[in-house]
């Protein structure tokens, strides 16, 4: 029984013809399917049918979709939020393009999640029988695949335990106001497995999207991406540079319709066991960027 990983983010987009330039020639994801209002994009690494959704008509987050590893375990989660005192909803095979049976359930912070066990599988770019290590002809960045998401919160505290309770999460980092058991807390890093995080949470007003991101190899690919977006004139926000939290190397960077993106690289591998680390809030510069050891105040108010 587990949350394997991060599925899925659907996005909406205020043109999806910018969107499909950005995310298909950009970033280098390969369209799988497009609809009326919608385009399908998976990572050459993914294996699964699709990993980003974007659909026209605003901004923001519509969902996340995070897989789980048994057809049995939609059941349990389904009743441990609904004990949590969260709104549940189940959804059809088809409900969802190439996706299974599942669980919708509104977070406390009022974002959607959607949890499921099958998706089509399609196979990664390099095959699975004596692959490559990368497509000979990747496009701009050439993201292998998702990585994780931020969002915000009224009540970090409620969210992490959400995710604690129902989930199986566990936290790797966090950011409170002392080092005291009973500190308040205003943000939280949580994985399901072993990567530095799956999801993260940051106080501020619910249902908003502070980012998503995608995964890269090291230093070179975050400098290479780097040159990327200013070829193409993406609206880079902050970067490149280093988190404290997590250690990651990155890029934070805008969408055309005003999303913020991230390219990620690095971070250490995270255990149950290892004690979670904390971040007091006249740090929180250095944490959030290591190197500058500064916010700018757009990197704390531009949500989506």
């Amino acid at each position: 029984m587990s949350v394997m990983r991060l599925g899925y983010v659907h996005a909406r987009v205020t043109d999806l013809a910018d969107a499909k330039q950005h995310y298909g020639e950009t970033l280098g994801l390969r369209a799988v399917h497009e609809e009326p209002g919608k385009v399908y994009f998976k990572g050459w690494d993914e294996y699964d049918h699709h990993s980003v959704v974007v659909e026209e008509g605003g901004v923001g987050l519509v969902k996340l979709g995070y897989k789980v590893s048994e057809l049995t375990d939609l059941e349990l989660y389904e009743k441990r939020a609904q004990q949590f005192g969260c709104i549940t909803e189940r959804m059809s095979a088809g409900d969802n393009l190439e996706v299974g049976d599942g669980v919708r359930v509104v977070l406390p912070s009022s974002h959607v999640v959607e949890l499921y066990h099958e998706m089509t599988t399609v196979g990664t770019d390099v095959g699975s029988h004596n692959p490559e290590v990368f497509p000979r002809h990747l496009v701009g960045v050439g993201v292998p695949r998702v990585d994780h998401a931020l969002l915000t919160t009224s009540d970090v505290a409620t969210t992490e335990r959400f995710f604690k309770d129902v989930l199986d999460f566990y936290p790797t980092e966090r950011v409170a106001t002392t080092l005291d058991d009973d500190a308040h807390v205003i943000g939280t890093w949580l994985t399901a497995g072993n990567t530095v995080h799956d999801i993260a949470f940051i106080e501020g007003p619910d249902n908003k999207l502070h980012h998503f991101a995608f995964e890269l190899g090291d230093w070179n690919e975050i400098g290479r991406a780097g040159a990327i977006f200013s070829m193409d004139d993406v609206s880079v926000d902050v970067g490149p540079t280093q988190h404290g939290i997590t250690r990651g190397r990155t890029i934070y960077f805008f969408d055309p319709s005003g999303n913020r993106n991230e390219v990620f690289a690095g971070g250490y591998v995270a255990f149950p066991d290892r004690p979670c680390v904390t971040w007091t809030v006249d740090q929180i510069g250095k944490g959030i960027f290591y190197v500058s050891r500064e916010l700018n105040e757009r990197f704390t108010s531009v949500l989506t």
